[in-house]
């Protein structure tokens, strides 16, 4: 008996994200073989809009998997993101979790993990309810650093039967406190070491190259003031680089070409910030990214200050109050050898002779409020 892995996007009303690049493919692989997808790659959308069902379906020994590219356009220009420090922006529910069903067989040794929204400054999460299968004999949760899982184990799952594990989230947004007097705000020279990290390269994300360093160099140029010095290089970013989705690149490719989608402005931003000394990481919300970076006020407290690279201009602050799935892009996961762009779903099983062809459904979806 071997053990199969799954790691994979979500199917969502016949439209389907994936981490990979967007180019349409199939996999199918031979009943008895073992299947194993990684996801490193950055190409993750998680679902277009909030209230939809969000889901994978999965075959052990059988899988065909798609997915389509989008493009739309985004530098229209909004109203400003409003409301005082700590008012909440909104307020609603998530149901988050997995349901397997054994088909054709009994399913054995299922193992997996899955991604869920956690608390941050601007956003707070509890569970509401928690609905556990008695065939699930395991569910916990740990966090990484900028996600965390839910940990779910299934050792017998006979067949015809269905396990699930499921959470309802209550999850609230909320608005952070403007920035005063942004031209005090410098670039530490001190940094705590949760945030030295984001100094370093990522997947996509090369902060050591020349050209890299080079550009910056002449970005900040006659630049005074950490906060005139970041905004300098969100302007030049958003001035030479056009927006337009289309094939997976890394920062040097974006320079190179002039053009990119959402995952690229932002990275290059977050590359050019790193190379000039200001840690800078990606925020990950449903269908989208922006970025944040960390500067220093004139008493040296330091805070993450979020901008809107591929979208709306905003800089020091955003007005998308979607839920924050992850921060950051070079995350260790144990169940995967290379650091993970985006933690995707998880899954290990057992396959052999006699073995079924489990249908695995991972949901994430809005639900009303009791």
């Amino acid at each position: 008996m071997r053990r199969c892995e799954i790691s994979r996007g979500l199917r969502m009303r016949g439209r389907t994200f994936f981490p990979p690049s967007r180019s349409p493919a199939k996999r199918f692989l031979a009943p008895g073989h073992c299947l194993s997808i990684d996801t490193p790659s950055r190409r993750y959308s998680p679902f277009s809009r909030m209230g939809l069902a969000a889901r994978l379906l999965v075959v052990l020994g059988f899988v065909l998997l798609d997915w389509p590219g989008t493009a739309r356009g985004q530098f229209d220009v909004p109203e400003p993101a409003g409301g005082a420090a700590g008012e909440p922006t909104l307020t609603l529910r998530w149901e988050v979790g997995v349901v397997i069903e054994a088909s054709g067989g009994p399913s054995a040794g299922l193992r997996g993990t899955l991604p869920m929204p956690t608390d941050w400054p601007e956003q707070s999460v509890r569970i509401v309810t928690e609905e556990i299968s008695p065939l699930v004999t395991r569910v916990d949760y740990r966090d990484l650093d900028g996600v965390r899982q839910m940990l779910f184990t299934i050792p017998q799952l006979p067949v015809g039967q269905t396990a699930e594990a499921v959470v309802t989230l209550e999850i609230i947004r909320r608005s952070l406190p403007p920035i005063e007097n942004p031209e005090s705000w410098e670039i530490a020279r001190n940094l705590p070491r949760d945030v030295r990290r984001y100094l370093g390269p990522s997947p996509q994300i090369d902060v050591r190259n020349s050209r890299v360093r080079n550009q910056v160099r002449e970005i900040v140029e006659e630049r005074e003031g950490g906060w005139e010095q970041v905004q300098a290089i969100y302007d030049w970013v958003r001035d030479n680089i056009t927006y337009r989705e289309g094939r997976e690149q890394n920062v040097v490719a974006t320079m190179s070409s002039g053009w990119g989608g959402k995952h690229e402005l932002t990275s290059l931003f977050i590359a050019l910030c790193r190379a000039h000394g200001v840690p800078a990481r990606t925020v990950w919300v449903p269908d989208h990214v922006y970025a944040e970076f960390y500067l220093v006020d004139g008493e040296g407290n330091g805070r993450w200050i979020p901008c809107q690279v591929a979208g709306p201009r905003e800089f020091g602050s955003v007005s998308d109050n979607r839920p924050i799935l992850q921060k950051g892009e070079n995350i260790r996961v144990p169940e995967h050898r290379e650091p993970q762009r985006f933690v995707a779903e998880y899954l290990t099983g057992s396959a052999g002779r006699g073995m079924g062809t489990p249908r695995v459904e991972f949901l994430r979806r809005t639900v009303a409020a009791d």
